[in-house]
């Protein structure tokens, strides 16, 4: 497959941010081109990329790769100038929806998530996260499955914050037995969520298959806390799903996982069937 064709670096028509940015990338890709002189055909051999991709770069078409923006800076002479775009660039890669949630997240001080029906993104490597979308309906084309998977795998930066945020999960025990990918996906990811459990600003949970009914089986929670004081939460099961931040409201979803996490496995014991069910695979 040529560069040209590769899904996932088309820019997203409905973002109209993601629209502005690469438009204002190319337009100065294109004006430090003709600065020095130089021909497309001509940069683009500079560059390794073929002819018609510089222009599709340079007509906001098409998002460039972090290289191109390298290779672009040192052929036009542009001291770093292109290069410092990647960060914004990158950005655009990703849908807007999971944008706002990578912001958000990366703000929080504290997270808090109840998973009813799959592996949290979070937790999740990229197969098992391909694998899982590719069963969505409709579905999804291929540059818009590569997106929100490259775009879930970003989010993982926040296990490399520093100071760390306090991490809870609580995932299902039916999320582990699952078969989302085929064994090796699936070994993996136990490996996986065994590798994050054992980091010191994480706690995972594992609510069994034959727990007593609880809060969270109308769907998944999550909170999120900041170093300000404030707070966002949301619920499958409350507030007719959408994202509620009034102390009120809070103390609900507040209430409802704690009851979750007291009724899940303890820590240990969730770590150890994650271990089991590597052994089963």
């Amino acid at each position: 497959m040529s560069e040209e064709e590769e899904p996932g670096w088309e820019v997203d028509p409905d973002d109209d941010w993601g629209i502005a940015v690469i438009a204002t990338v190319g337009r100065q890709l294109k004006l430090r081109r003709e600065a020095v002189g130089m021909r497309a055909a001509d940069f683009g051999k500079a560059v390794g990329y073929g002819e018609d991709l510089v222009y599709k770069v340079e007509g906001g078409k098409r998002i460039p790769r972090p290289e191109y923006l390298d290779k672009a800076d040192k052929v036009l002479r542009a001291g770093g100038l292109l290069s410092a775009m990647k960060e914004d660039v990158e950005k655009v890669r990703y849908p807007k929806k999971v944008r706002d949630l990578a912001a958000s997240e990366a703000r929080a001080v504290e997270i808090g998530v109840y998973e009813a029906s799959n592996i949290h993104g979070l937790l999740q490597i990229s197969d098992y996260s391909r694998a899982l979308l590719e069963c969505w309906q409709p579905a999804y084309p291929p540059r818009d499955l590569e997106r929100r998977v490259a775009a879930r795998m970003a989010r993982q930066s926040i296990f490399e914050r520093t100071p760390a945020p306090a991490l809870s999960f609580v995932l299902e025990e039916a999320t582990l037995r699952r078969r989302v990918g085929g064994t090796m996906v699936r070994r993996q990811q136990f490996e996986r969520l065994m590798d994050i459990a054992q980091l010191n600003n994480v706690t995972l949970q594992v609510m069994p298959m034959d727990s007593a009914p609880h809060p969270g089986m109308s769907g998944r929670i999550e909170l999120l806390k900041f170093e300000d004081g404030t707070a966002v939460g949301r619920s499958d099961g409350a507030f007719s799903g959408r994202t509620v931040s009034n102390l009120r409201e809070l103390r609900v979803l507040e209430l409802r996982y704690g009851t979750i996490r007291a009724q899940a496995l303890p820590p240990r014991e969730s770590l150890a069937l994650i271990e089991h069910l590597l052994g089963e695979t």
